[in-house]
């Protein structure tokens, strides 16, 4: 049994900040957190997935695509695909109808524009959808959602009582660099875990998720976030571990999604509701 292993990673760079807190865009300290990602995380993620020989996929909100031009083509050259993650990372349940299909509208040209690809994937900023989301996705043609932590398999995206043809690949937490190693002095009440203990968390989820049938391990995680050493030391022991234990593939989000819609279509899949 073959265990599909799914690396995200989302390039939020300072959009991650601004997102929160308009007002950040005064504040050179906060925003220099978000450069790091693209200026000096990404290239060692690059050549750690060039190391290893494996696969991942990169969601990016259009402000950052246009900002970082250079990190772009770097990913492309790496033979990584880009996928939607809004445009300017804009919390999705703060805005209106209008503003949302925006926000998809504008990171879709960014992307399409540099990459010359149409997105097939998209992850919400901020990790939530609103009413308007699905119906949005499906507008622009999405194949693949990866925003909901309602399963370890991939399934069909429902939009309320009516199931869609969108594969959704949900996440966790627990698989989220995030929770783990985010830090800012003004986001009260983070604090930030040993390597140890996090590359404790990923491998023995690995070694769960991969004793049962039609499942798949993914990492969510952020060049700013992970592409520190001491955090890149605990992806690269987990490709090791799920390298040595011989059991995973890894693959892209769109790869897998295509692969999976099928069984899921012969199989009527479980349907996670948005």
């Amino acid at each position: 049994m073959t265990t599909p292993v799914l690396l995200t990673f989302d390039m939020d760079a300072e959009t991650l900040w601004t997102a929160r807190d308009p007002e950040s865009t005064n504040r050179p300290v906060w925003l220099s957190q978000g450069h790091y990602g693209p200026n000096v995380g990404l290239p060692r993620i690059l050549s750690l997935l060039e190391r290893y020989e494996v696969a991942a996929t990169f969601f990016i909100p259009g402000l950052v695509v246009e900002r970082y031009p250079a990190a772009v083509e770097s990913i492309l050259e790496a033979g990584i695909e880009i996928e939607h993650h809004s445009y300017s990372h804009a919390w999705s349940e703060t805005l209106t109808a209008e503003q949302e299909a925006e926000e998809f509208q504008r990171g879709w040209d960014a992307i399409v524009s540099a990459t010359g690809r149409e997105p097939r994937g998209w992850r919400s900023p901020a990790g939530e959808l609103t009413p308007h989301t699905v119906g949005l996705m499906e507008q622009f043609g999405f194949d693949f959602s990866s925003n909901l932590f309602g399963s370890d398999s991939a399934h069909f995206l429902a939009d309320g009582d009516r199931t869609t043809e969108i594969v959704e690949l949900p996440f966790a937490w627990a698989l989220d660099d995030a929770p783990f190693f985010l830090y800012s002095n003004r986001l009260p009440g983070r604090s930030m875990s040993a390597p140890s203990a996090v590359l404790e968390t990923w491998t023995l989820e690995y070694d769960g998720i991969s004793q049962e049938d039609d499942t798949h391990f993914m990492l969510g995680m952020h060049p700013q976030v992970v592409g520190r050493p001491s955090r890149l030391w605990v992806l690269e022991q987990t490709i090791r571990h799920i390298q040595e234990a011989g059991t995973g593939e890894f693959l892209g989000c769109a790869g897998y999604a295509e692969r999976v819609r099928p069984r899921l279509t012969d199989g009527h899949a479980g349907v996670g509701r948005a």
